[in-house]
């Protein structure tokens, strides 16, 4: 931040430096493009000013020196075609004249104050007595017309005070801001009121009927521009009435800021607009000039006084208002206004009284007009940045049923709010920047509009926010459909686990197609030429080809796979030697997580094979060993009777598809005879199937008597040399015959054995995927 308030800084000491020579120059080619003759009463007063010595004497030598300037000038002219000038030469260049004529007029002051009497010695001052009476009869009487006038139409400002700060259903800063404008059309329709009844008195009381004394004409100008301008400044710090102030603060600053900005711009109005032109008419140029250098340096000191009583009051409430603000742009901005206002204030005064010095006659007009746009383009700026945020800020809301078949699209249209308040921000404030500076004439905006140059510029900015909301527009779109086609709860049903690896798939390619092709146009609308970016990116992916010839046999494998119909998310697969659940694929790899939950990334390039357990169907494969001495035919039977158990129980019956399957003795092994059987169940089912079978073979076995063999162990105690083997204690321990029979099945197939309540969870192994 301190580095951008010194940035700031050093940008208005330069605005400082330009906006006194664009004055200047601007009012320097009005005066010469004027070819109008001279008034007779110029002609008056010049031939005065020729009739007096000493003012005879002073034009001469200011024609002298005007004629020396003049030829510096053109010679510097000719030098600057003749070569070209850079920036920092040319502000050198204004530094210096704007100096030169600084000090020419300060040397033109004090010559006046000097030969003050010589001055005042032929100045007729009954004349000037009888016509100052007459302007001050004017000037009460518009005073008081304006004063009856606002005490008139004070219960208008109440009651808009009442109604601005009333609850309603609107924004309440749109509110306030009817009620200030309707306040300010008030104002300004009383003060024309006024000067109306000041003109009328001028012209047909004061004087002879249809004529006007000069002075009369000046002060009643002066009090219309004048009186506007304090008028604005009501409009923001209303001192009687809350709800018609728009700057936060209590009625207390208000009214000390209000006081001193109409002092302030009362007492240099009225000084520039109307003491210093009588003192030219009057007395004498010198006079008017020595009285300019009065006010503008009293005006100067006591504005320089009041900012520095006031800098760090108003810096600690600015920066109040920065921590309070709900966006960053808000709190950046009140943040740096906090640490530089005083030296735009200064900067503001200084302009002033420079320009006033160098242009006194079109000085007051010009900045008057300069803070009005200025004003009005910050508030303007200010005003419509919180009506958009207000506006914008509001959640879109969808119809129910819309909701239901697109569930993201009310967060998608809400997420993008953000950036496109962002975007209009910054429009507005390149806008407000672009109009302060053409206040200021240190841009001339209406002609780089209707310039080559600005116009394209425009057309570029408006075809890249086209381009910009077309393409966001066209991936919500897209995004859309894509989710409806995913949605379980659409027309169809839902998708299929290939349309939801393929529709994934196709969003990112889409996705990043879009980025690439917005990207594109956005700079060939900028002017850049893509041709050599498109043969670079030819280029690029080739040399990227050779160089990661690893990555391309990823995507290829991939596209392959895909095309396949090999892997698709949720199945449960074998690829790389990883068995588990496809969680994630993309176009180079395959995320599958086993089943102790460790997530593997399976680069598709070292897939040789795809095992997936979950295409159309899946079998429970169960090989069961029995004792040699074993009745194989008993053993099936049993078989039989543990299917006809698991096919009777709700949960499974409906993931079996066929009869069991006995293929019957698949081997005679060195413990056991093996038998074989086939169930055949959903895709994915065939984990939770099989472990379920199996529990009730071992029960319908142990009920039957069947021996399952197990691993026998021989112990071999030793003997010694004469053959006698060490005695070994046996004991016998007590318990229930294995082979008494269990107690008897009941008869109803569907009555749970008596242990089923201690079953095991029926999940598969990778039944996750499949809930």
């Amino acid at each position: 931040m301190t580095r951008i308030g010194r940035s700031f800084r050093q940008f208005l000491w330069l605005s400082l430096l330009c906006m006194p020579l664009a004055v200047v120059h601007a009012q320097g080619d009005g005066k010469a493009s004027s070819s109008e003759p001279p008034s007779a009463q110029t002609a008056e007063q010049l031939a005065d000013l020729l009739e007096n010595e000493a003012t005879r004497a002073q034009l001469i030598e200011a024609l002298r020196r005007q004629a020396s300037t003049e030829s510096a000038a053109t010679e510097s002219e000719e030098a600057t075609e003749a070569a070209p000038v850079s920036l920092s030469r040319r502000i050198a260049l204004s530094t210096e004249s704007i100096a030169e004529e600084l000090a020419a007029e300060f040397s033109r002051a004090f010559g006046a104050f000097t030969q003050a009497g010589e001055a005042t010695a032929g100045v007729d001052w009954q004349a000037l007595a009888a016509a100052s009476v007459d302007l001050i009869v004017v000037v009460i009487a518009v005073i008081v017309a304006f004063m009856l006038l606002r005490r008139l139409c004070i219960p208008v400002y109440r009651r808009l005070d009442v109604w601005s700060q009333q609850p309603a259903q609107t924004s309440a800063l749109l509110r306030k801001t009817v009620a200030v404008l309707l306040a300010a059309g008030v104002d300004t329709v009383l003060i024309v009121l006024s000067w109306v009844i000041g003109f009328l008195l001028a012209i047909y009381a004061l004087s002879d009927p249809g004529a006007m004394d000069t002075r009369q004409t000046m002060f009643l100008n002066a009090f219309l521009m004048i009186e506007i301008f304090k008028a604005l400044i009501r409009t923001l710090f209303a001192t009687r009435y809350e709800g018609l102030r728009l700057l936060p603060m209590s009625a207390e600053n208000a009214a000390y800021w209000n006081r001193w900005f109409a002092r302030i711009s009362g007492f240099i109005g009225y000084g520039l607009l109307v003491a210093v032109p009588i003192a030219n008419i009057n007395i004498s140029p010198d006079a008017g000039r020595a009285l300019t250098f009065i006010v503008m340096g009293l005006a100067f000191l006591y504005a320089l006084m009041v900012i520095s009583q006031n800098k760090e009051q108003v810096r600690g409430r600015l920066e109040v208002q920065a921590k309070q603000a709900h966006s960053t742009f808000a709190r950046v901005g009140v943040y740096v206004l906090a640490r530089v206002w005083h030296a735009l204030a200064i900067a503001y005064f200084a302009a002033m009284a420079v320009v006033a010095i160098l242009q006194p006659e079109e000085t007051l007009p010009f900045m008057l007009k300069a803070t009005l746009q200025t004003l009005l383009a910050v508030g303007g700026g200010v005003f419509l940045a919180v009506v958009l945020a207000q506006i914008i800020s509001r959640r879109i809301r969808l119809p129910e049923d819309t909701s239901r078949r697109f569930p993201q699209l009310e967060e998608r249209l809400n997420a993008a709010i953000p950036g496109v308040l962002q975007v209009l921000r910054a429009i507005i404030l390149i806008v407000v920047a672009l109009l302060v500076l053409d206040a200021w004439r240190l841009f001339n905006l209406p002609e780089w509009i209707g310039s080559e140059a600005g116009t394209t510029a425009l057309a570029a900015a408006i075809s890249i926010a086209l381009i910009l909301l077309v393409a966001k527009g066209i991936w919500i779109a897209f995004a859309s459909w894509i989710e409806l086609r995913l949605n379980p709860d659409n027309d169809r049903g839902g998708a299929s686990a290939r349309e939801q690896t393929l529709l994934a798939l196709f969003r990112s390619a889409f996705l990043i197609v879009l980025v690439v092709m917005t990207a594109m146009i956005v700079l060939s609308e900028l002017g850049i030429n893509i041709g050599p970016l498109i043969a670079g990116a030819g280029v690029l992916g080739l040399a990227i080809g050779f160089g990661a010839q690893k990555l391309v046999q990823d995507v290829i494998t991939g596209v392959f796979i895909q095309l396949e119909n090999a892997i698709n998310t949720g199945e449960v697969v074998t690829a790389g030697a990883i068995t588990g659940t496809a969680e994630k694929i993309t176009v180079r790899s395959v995320g599958i997580r086993d089943l102790s939950g460790t997530y593997h990334v399976v680069p598709f390039s070292s897939v040789d094979t795809v095992s997936n357990f979950m295409r159309d169907f899946a079998y429970h494969v169960g090989v069961y060993g029995v004792a040699y001495r074993e009745d194989i035919s008993a053993v099936i039977e049993q078989l039989q009777a543990a299917y006809s158990a698991l096919v009777a129980d709700p949960n499974f019956a409906e993931k079996v598809l066929e009869p069991l399957e006995v293929h019957g003795v698949t081997e005679l092994a060195d413990s056991a005879v093996n038998v074989r059987i086939r169930i055949k169940t959903l895709p994915g089912s065939q984990w939770g199937v099989g472990r379920e079978y199996n529990r009730l073979v071992k029960q319908h076995f142990d009920a039957a008597g069947i021996e399952i063999p197990f691993p026998h162990t021989t112990l071999y105690f030793g003997e010694d040399r004469a053959g006698y083997a060490p005695p070994a204690n046996v004991r016998v321990l007590e318990g229930r015959d294995r082979r008494a029979p269990l107690p008897a099945e009941p008869a109803d197939a569907n009555t749970p054995l008596p242990d089923a309540a201690n079953r095991p969870s029926e999940r598969s192994d990778f039944d996750e995927s499949q809930s």
